[in-house]
């Protein structure tokens, strides 16, 4: 790309960086983040994974402004920009870890810091767990390390229903706010299974069986259902003379006619949440092992109108990767986690191939783990090979799409990162080698173009403030 062709970029991303994505609800708690500025950037001569199926040799990116100008061969770089050698590196996006109890369960891991449960109830859609994340938790900057620069921070599963996921970007912060991915949707944290049929029947209450567990999960969606035909009748001005009349949301009067509005419905945090999931602004995820679950789970989506966005850890996800490829639904998987109780039993170490072989399979490696959000790259590396030795030969272009492109749709930011392309944020990765190996180090990782972690530069390794406390490093 020429010189004036790279400005013209500029302009245009200068212009779209300047609109702010649209937000699927009304935030009461909005993400106050704020790119690093940072010094425009050019990675030359590298092996570029862009996360949409390409892969490029000898190649170049140029970052400016928080964003991807170019990839390709031979691009110049903007003045003043930095001019790093990429010989026998490789380059992608950066990893996006969609389960991930980070900052609601922190190191230390003490009884004080267990803020991701909130099991006084199987049913809490109303608790959000960005309201219990802590800043300061030192698996922030191992993540980095690990090359992770966006995650979905979910509450636990002891629940039916465990309430509202947060994306964030992983920079340093004082406040969550200041993390909280811009205009990233919510997302809605379910479990079935094992988990709280054996919470809630342990203490002699309800859910004690998977009967138990649909049930629940019925009887919370129709009283939403309820709830939100209240707000759109309110909404729609119709009265109890089924008059239409303009409205506001808060019952104020109408400015054109003068005609003051009925009171609203009494706002109910948690039936606001399952409504948001109805209308599609909060995306559902389920923690769900066994095959047979997940079909019900299907099927409960589409009795109460609602789409699941991804099962999570889906150890049986393998025996019906078509239905999930045919609507659309992600598989975010472990490498080979099984076996550590009942429903965890009949994996294969094939799982995230088959699931990725559909022609829209949607297959994702998460860690739901502090240890293994550090090494997502092996945790790939390992599934490339299960599937190698069953025959399904899975190149590096296509397999880093699992840690970058497909947590990104997930997560419904897809149109701001987890890919390499002109006009996305420059969250980036250069790695000392192919990332899918055991012996890859993230050797520099950049969010929106700021280098925030160098392994060569000790003054650009992260640590916690609370570990500073302690006199030791993270």
């Amino acid at each position: 790309m020429s010189r004036p062709t790279i400005a013209i970029a500029l302009a245009m991303l200068a212009a779209s960086a300047s609109a702010a994505p649209a937000k699927p609800a009304a935030d009461p708690y909005p993400s106050t983040y704020q790119r690093i500025p940072a010094p425009a950037v050019l990675i030359r001569n590298a092996t570029v994974l862009t996360g949409t199926g390409e892969r490029l040799e000898g190649s170049d990116v140029v970052m400016d402004q928080g964003r991807i100008v170019a990839v390709g061969q031979g691009l110049q770089a903007p003045e003043g920009a930095q001019v790093i050698d990429g010989t026998g590196k490789w380059v992608t996006p950066g990893i996006i870890d969609v389960h991930s109890h980070l900052g609601v369960y922190p190191s230390p891991g003490v009884s004080a810091h267990e803020d991701g449960n909130e099991m006084s109830s199987p049913v809490t859609p109303n608790v959000w767990a960005e309201h219990a994340l802590w800043p300061q938790d030192p698996g922030f900057g191992t993540a980095l390390a690990g090359g992770v620069t966006s995650m979905q921070i979910l509450p636990g599963s002891g629940n039916l229903i465990g309430g509202r996921g947060v994306t964030v970007k992983n920079v340093s912060a004082v406040t969550y706010q200041a993390m909280k991915f811009p205009g990233a949707p919510w997302g809605l944290k379910m479990a079935c299974g094992e988990n709280p049929k054996r919470v809630y029947g342990s203490k002699g209450g309800t859910p004690m069986t998977r009967m138990g567990n649909v049930a629940g999960y019925r009887t919370a969606f129709i009283d939403a259902q309820a709830y939100m035909r209240s707000w759109d009748k309110y909404l729609s001005g119709q009265t109890s003379d089924e008059t239409p009349k303009k409205k506001s949301r808060w019952g104020k009067q109408d400015e054109e006619s003068g005609a003051k509005g009925d009171e609203p419905p009494s706002r109910d945090l948690a039936k606001e949440t399952l409504m948001g999931a109805m209308k599609g602004d909060i995306r559902v995820h389920i923690h769900c092992y066994r095959a047979d679950e997940m079909a019900i789970m299907l099927d409960l989506a589409k009795e109460f109108g609602f789409k699941v966005a991804a099962f999570h850890h889906g150890v049986e996800a393998y025996k019906l990767a078509d239905r999930l490829a045919a609507e659309g639904v992600c598989g975010a998987l472990w490498a080979d986690w099984w076996g550590f109780k009942m429903e965890a039993l009949d994996g294969v170490e094939e799982n995230v191939a088959l699931v990725d072989r559909p022609a829209n399979g949607c297959a994702i490696v998460h860690s739901d783990s502090s240890e293994g959000i550090q090494r997502l790259n092996q945790e790939a590396a390992k599934m490339m090979a299960h599937g190698r030795a069953a025959g399904m030969d899975i190149r590096p272009e296509r397999a880093i799409r699992w840690l970058t492109a497909n947590p990104a749709k997930a997560l419904g930011i897809d149109g701001q990162t987890g890919t390499l392309e002109s006009g996305k944020m420059a969250d980036v990765v250069i790695w000392n080698s192919t990332p899918f190996s055991v012996y890859a180090h993230a050797e520099k990782v950049f969010v929106d173009g700021a280098l925030l972690y160098d392994r060569a530069d000790k003054s650009r390794q992260p640590r916690s403030d609370f570990m500073l406390g302690l006199g030791v490093s993270p």
